[in-house]
């Protein structure tokens, strides 16, 4: 039988050796195996401008945390991990109760659950509660900066500028394209050193030429994630080569560009910092008596309100939420086809995604495609605005006929309900199944886990709310019987309180 305790295949992770230069910060990462051999790889951020004054010891501090990021996802495989650096008590706490919600959610969701990564005997592990999930040991050491201490300064930010986490998915565009509206949007493209940057090209060269505010950092997080999978000796060898929707192992991702667009953030004195995620990214599920987020954790609003504690400790007063959580992925599409297809064109939501002629177009035969051409067929938009070929479209909506897709039960429902009523899906055994109506998917929908009011600071919502409501087709609240209609959404909106409001 194996035990959780024969993932300890690492000795040693140290994330040491920290460079801070005005555009650039590195750290090395070096892997002890039981063997007594040492190997390092340096994970690297640098930008187009300088941001960082390595004399400062705020800057250090900063510069240390956006290197911790990574390590964090391995908190289960390592007998110790040492963060070596400038921290102060709200880093260790932060670093500390992130790695252990991060192990859980990758014993629960990569794990104990069938993973084509995984080698034999390790697919065997049976769940065990347990008081603490991290198998490591975490220390802190300060070899290089002395007795520097970051100093605790209370920041004012501008609440009239949004910084946002930016792709080429409808949730950035959608988000960069409300905020516009009534505010100053910086959208901030994190450029990986893998494929993953060919989903954020067309959007980033648009947003370049468009918007004086676009910043494209660059990481090589990409290359360390695949650098410690050589030491994971439970990973399959070839796992470069297996075709998946899902990483092997990390699951604390979202942060490691998060983290990294803090230098612009603070540079430039804005107050918010936005992530487009939608009603159906904040789950809570168990699994043999283990409670987890179903391995969307940085995607929920758990995961924005730990940062806006975070935020406020180090006393930044930065306020980090999303903008789309009362919208299902359906009417997000909706409102960036109709209001926005001058940036609906430069979607590209596929992680397969090829250049030619200068753009990049998705392949059109993966779960995601398929889902984006059936959301815009059935709202009556044409899937070829953002690249999909006609031969696509059609093959994409012959396999929707009898292939699931990755929404919530409701979504999924209603988006097959959707496309047969257009005449576009076949009546089948496998429609007749997944085809329902679920009339809120179309609405506002709030309720008190994913989808409350007081997470969103109340001077953005009657300019938010007076656009996605043109859009939605009403808006409801999650009682104990179910939805009930809001007939006076202002009234509604003035009476929920903000759960960060400044004393």
């Amino acid at each position: 039988m194996t035990r959780l305790e024969d993932f300890l295949v690492i000795d040693k992770l140290q994330v040491h050796e920290l460079e801070v230069e005005p555009k650039r910060v590195q750290a090395m990462y070096s892997v002890t195996l039981p063997s007594g051999e040492v190997h390092s790889a340096s994970l690297i951020y640098s930008y187009e401008h300088p941001y960082f004054n390595p004399g400062k010891p705020e800057d250090i501090n900063l510069a240390t945390m956006m290197t911790a990021q990574v390590a964090l996802n391995y908190g289960l495989f390592c007998r110790e991990i040492e963060f070596d650096g400038l921290f102060d008590h709200p880093d260790r706490q932060f670093i500390q109760a992130m790695m252990e919600n991060t192990s859980r959610e990758i014993l629960t969701n990569k794990l104990l659950v069938k993973n084509e990564f995984l080698l034999p005997p390790f697919i065997n592990l049976t769940a065990e509660k347990r008081e603490r999930y991290t198998q490591a040991k975490i220390t802190f050491s300060n070899a290089h900066f002395g007795r520097a201490v970051p100093e605790k300064k209370e920041s004012h930010p501008d609440r009239n500028k949004f910084a946002i986490l930016s792709s080429g998915g409808k949730d950035s565009l959608l988000t960069y394209g409300l905020v516009r509206e009534f505010g100053e949007p910086f959208p901030i493209f994190i450029n990986e050193s893998g494929r993953h940057w060919f989903t954020a090209v067309n959007a980033y060269r648009y947003m370049k030429e468009k918007e004086p505010n676009t910043s494209k950092p660059w990481c090589n997080s990409d290359r360390v994630f695949n650098w410690m999978l050589k030491h994971l000796l439970f990973i399959r060898k070839d796992y470069a080569n297996i075709r998946s929707d899902m990483y092997p192992v990390r699951l604390w991702t979202v942060a490691v560009f998060l983290f990294g667009t803090l230098p612009i953030v603070r540079k430039k004195n804005i107050g918010h910092v936005l992530i487009g995620d939608e009603y159906d990214t904040t789950l809570k599920h168990n699994l043999g008596g283990i409670s987890h987020y179903k391995g969307l954790y940085d995607q929920s609003k758990y995961f924005d309100n730990a940062m806006t504690r975070y935020f406020r400790q180090k006393g930044w007063n930065i306020y980090q939420y999303s903008m789309l959580r009362s919208l299902s992925e359906l009417l997000i599409m909706k409102i960036l086809v109709n209001r926005y297809p001058e940036l609906q064109m430069h979607q590209v939501s596929c992680h397969a995604a090829h250049e030619k002629d200068g753009r990049m177009h998705p392949c059109g035969k993966c779960e995601k495609c398929r889902r984006i051409i059936g959301m815009i067929s059935s709202l009556g938009g044409n899937p070829q605005n953002c690249g999909y070929t006609d031969d696509q479209v059609r093959l994409g909506l012959k396999a929707l006929a009898s292939k699931t897709i990755k929404q919530i039960g409701s979504d999924a429902g209603h988006l097959y309900f959707l496309l047969h009523g257009k005449g576009l899906l076949p009546y089948n055994d496998f429609i007749r199944k997944a085809a329902s109506p679920h009339p809120e998917i179309m609405k506002l929908r709030f309720d008190r886990e994913r989808s409350n009011l007081e997470d969103l600071p109340k001077e953005i919502r009657k300019p938010l709310f007076g656009i996605l409501r043109q859009y939605a087709d009403g808006t409801v609240e999650r009682k104990a019987a179910g939805w009930e209609e809001i007939d006076d959404l202002e009234t509604y909106l003035s009476k929920i309180n903000y759960k960060y409001n400044e004393k």
